[in-house]
């Protein structure tokens, strides 16, 4: 079996941070190059007067974002610029700029993909005290979920004008070519990874709908199995994997919880492995991640680790944090991932976990 490799490292909060000790990003993903330095969206003239900076992709969820866009600018203060997004990338890029010219916070106003790319943004700026900000405006909102935000956006955004935040753990990936990307809620291998290549296909739909659409396009195309070796710690054991998850929040795909206990600041992965399930008791169980349970199954497994290694017989498709990372045509054959304690200030209420919001009613956020 030709060998694949996930390996998850965890940093501990008395460790040196890896963010400053490691921060050529030019070597990460060439946003420091000095042709991208050179374009810096941001005048110097405006750096003092603006301490806010709304990212806007107004194409989220169907246009909504766009839509709402004059009524978001009247409702927010003088002292903030607004940008909106041109293409896949450019929210990453105008964040990583906007940090280092020491904005105070960044909102994302848009769906969990715009909050991937300016998490990322911000990340590889190296800038640790500017705060994410969030504005939940797209089809799944899941993130926005794990931290606490309220569901609707004008509650969102009386929430962000609060000020309250916290500092939370966020999960780094890097590719056997070496590409690096941070991820802030869920990673996705296998069957997860094909329902999120699926769904950027699904225009029509948002939320559970759409996903509940993608899951059953990919299962009903493909559903394989790989063989994998995988080691938790010093256990190392072989199994066959259909689907993977490794959560820092505890729902993915617009509502459907994959980890009910996982909190975003707590130096975990909570995981999920599903080894093998036939199509009958996929759509069977799939119902039941909506409402937080977990099936009991002997081909389904939940557990928490601070280091993880998994090999494959076979090419690997990931996400993070719903966007593809890896396809199946790629070809590629090893990941490693790690944990960062405390590496993002974000704009949100802890503690909070799928247990906690469903108890409060609160399942179809």
């Amino acid at each position: 079996m030709r060998a694949v490799g996930i390996d998850v490292f965890l940093w501990r909060a008395g460790d040196v941070n890896p963010l400053i000790d490691r921060v050529d990003t030019a070597k990460i993903r060439g946003l420091t190059s000095p042709a991208r330095r050179t374009q810096r969206p941001f005048p110097s003239a405006s750096i003092c007067m603006h301490k806010t900076l709304v990212i806007m992709n107004s194409t989220a969820a169907q246009g909504r974002t766009g839509r709402l866009q004059s009524e978001i600018r009247h409702r927010l203060s003088g002292d903030t610029e607004f940008v909106e997004t041109k293409e896949g990338g450019h929210a990453e890029r105008l964040a990583f700029d906007a940090a280092r010219a020491d904005y105070e916070t960044i909102v994302a106003a848009g769906g969990d993909g715009t909050i991937h790319e300016i998490a990322n943004g911000i990340l590889l700026s190296g800038n640790q005290h500017v705060r994410l900000g969030l504005l939940p405006l797209g089809s799944g909102n899941d993130y926005a979920a794990a931290c606490g935000i309220p569901r609707k956006w004008q509650d969102a955004l009386e929430f962000l004008q609060s000020g309250e935040s916290s500092r939370v753990d966020v999960g780094e990936v890097c590719d056997a070519n070496g590409r690096r990307q941070f991820f802030v809620n869920t990673l996705g291998l296998g069957l997860s990874g094909e329902i999120a290549l699926e769904a950027r296909s699904i225009r029509r739909f948002r939320g559970m709908m759409k996903y509940g659409m993608a899951t059953l396009k990919a299962v009903a195309r493909r559903r394989r199995i790989l063989n994998t070796v995988i080691m938790l710690d010093d256990i190392r054991d072989s199994f066959r994997t259909m689907c993977l998850f490794v959560a820092l929040g505890h729902r993915e795909g617009g509502g459907f919880v994959v980890a009910p206990p996982a909190k975003i600041d707590d130096g975990w992965f909570d995981c999920l492995h599903v080894s093998d399930l036939s199509v009958v008791s996929i759509l069977r169980y799939l119902p039941g991640l909506i409402r937080g349970v977990i099936p009991v199954h002997p081909g389904i497994r939940s557990f928490r680790c601070q280091t993880m290694t998994l090999e494959s017989d076979g090419p690997l498709v990931v996400h993070l944090d719903g966007e593809p990372f890896i396809q199946p045509e790629d070809e590629q054959h090893r990941i490693t991932v790690r944990l960062i304690p405390h590496a993002l200030n974000v704009c949100c209420r802890l503690p909070v976990s799928a247990l906690s919001r469903l108890g409060k009613g609160d399942r179809n956020q």
